[in-house]
């Protein structure tokens, strides 16, 4: 079984915000409002590459904010949400798989719970504090770095990993990352291939384990020095999902 492991937004759709151009697919809905699409090119190339590999999608949307999009065509198989704590068959949650995740998630559970307790606290957040699937504390701040600075001054830092995307703040386990989720996938469906794209700090580890990785400009600067076969550099000249795609065609 070969497979093609990646990251959503930004990667392969784009929010009603982001310019890509008249030629777009609807792929998300949201109150009744499109709010993600994809390039018709892109959502062409997805569909052969489909009929060709496993698409896999891995992302750090929640189950519910991942069940509102839609590709045309069969549902995919497989996908992981929650950052990689959860994999979905069908659409169903397995068991075996959240279970072992959850042994990860223990052992941060503590510097969660604190993270939490600081967010609630903190005067720049501008949402509520939530759990997100039971794995990950997450918020929004109208000022991110001083929100991060406070939770990595205040955590264990061995225990968790704190990211933000834009005004999004983000407190995960350590061990629980998209890294750890191919590596879990390859052995649970023994891949003998895997291909992986994304385009943020949150997918840098799914990249190092893919056994060719499609790279953005912005995280060349993490694997420049690893000179390793299979790395595909994207140019900033065009949309990054199209390259993504056509790179995956080429090395199925």
């Amino acid at each position: 079984m070969k497979a093609f492991l990646s990251d959503l937004d930004n990667t392969l759709i784009y929010s009603y915000k982001h310019d890509i151009g008249a030629d777009k697919c609807l792929v998300e809905n949201y109150n009744g409002m499109g709010i993600s699409f994809m390039t018709g090119y892109s959502h062409s190339l997805l569909t052969k590459i489909r009929k060709e590999i496993e698409f896999v999608p891995v992302t750090t949307r929640s189950i519910s904010q991942y069940e509102r999009i839609f590709f045309g065509g069969e549902e995919v198989k497989y996908a992981l949400t929650d950052n990689g704590g959860n994999l979905l068959i069908n659409g169903k949650i397995d068991e075996k798989w959240h279970k072992e995740s959850m042994t990860y998630f223990k052992k941060a559970e503590k510097e969660i719970d604190k993270a939490r307790e600081i967010l609630e606290k903190d005067k720049n957040r501008s949402m509520e504090v939530r759990l997100v699937d039971g794995f990950f504390a997450f918020t929004k701040s109208d000022d991110e770095e001083k929100t991060k600075k406070t939770l990595h001054e205040a955590l264990d830092n061995t225990k968790v990993n704190i990211f933000n995307n834009g005004v999004k703040v983000y407190v995960f386990p350590k061990e629980l990352d998209k890294g750890l989720a191919v590596k879990r996938f390859r052995k649970r469906f023994e891949i003998e291939k895997i291909i992986t794209a994304g385009d943020s700090l949150f997918d840098v580890p799914m990249l190092l384990n893919g056994d060719i990785s499609i790279i953005p400009p912005q995280l060349k600067e993490y694997f420049e020095e690893k000179n390793e076969k299979g790395y595909i550099y994207a140019k900033e000249d065009r949309i990054f999902s199209d390259i993504v795609l056509e790179s995956v065609l080429k090395n199925i």
